[in-house]
């Protein structure tokens, strides 16, 4: 018995790490993730406020895809309402979004926050994005960033 559960356990674990985006392209109405509906999103701009006032909130919001990890679409980023990006990763790494939903527009739901991302962290998003070498190693000062943990994502056009 032991070793038929190990043996499945392995095999999640394998499949767990060879994890690839969904098949098909990114349409509306699709939905990855935990259930997202487009009811009671907040602006952007009351986003990017409130966030000047506290580190984490919980959060609904509509926003454009201006880039995905073009590998396996494990990470986004989103335009705000001053045009500047707003990092989005996904809740526990339990799914990943079509690698061609750049340009498309979304709902978010999960939680927005502030960070301070690190020389290491952003060369290595630098790279999934196929940046050139100069640009990765022009990469020398950690930044500040808005990011988002989503929990679902709805493809809205």
């Amino acid at each position: 018995m032991k070793k038929i559960i190990t043996f499945f356990l392995l095999v999640a674990a394998v499949k767990l790490s060879y994890a690839q985006p969904p098949a098909g392209p990114a349409t509306p109405g699709n939905i990855y993730g935990d259930t997202v509906n487009a009811d009671g999103t907040t602006p952007l701009a009351e986003l990017t406020s409130q966030l000047s006032k506290k580190d984490t909130i919980a959060a609904k919001i509509t926003g454009k895809v201006l880039a995905s990890c073009p590998k396996k679409g494990c990470w986004m980023d989103i335009e705000l309402a001053d045009k500047s990006k707003m990092f989005v990763k996904f809740k526990d790494y339990a799914f990943f979004v079509p690698t061609d939903i750049i340009g498309k527009t979304i709902v978010l739901e999960g939680i927005a926050f502030n960070k301070v991302t690190s020389v290491a962290e952003l060369q290595h998003y630098a790279k999934d994005a196929k940046k050139s070498k100069a640009e990765i190693d022009a990469i020398k000062e950690p930044q500040k960033q808005v990011r988002f943990l989503a929990d679902g994502v709805l493809v809205v056009k």
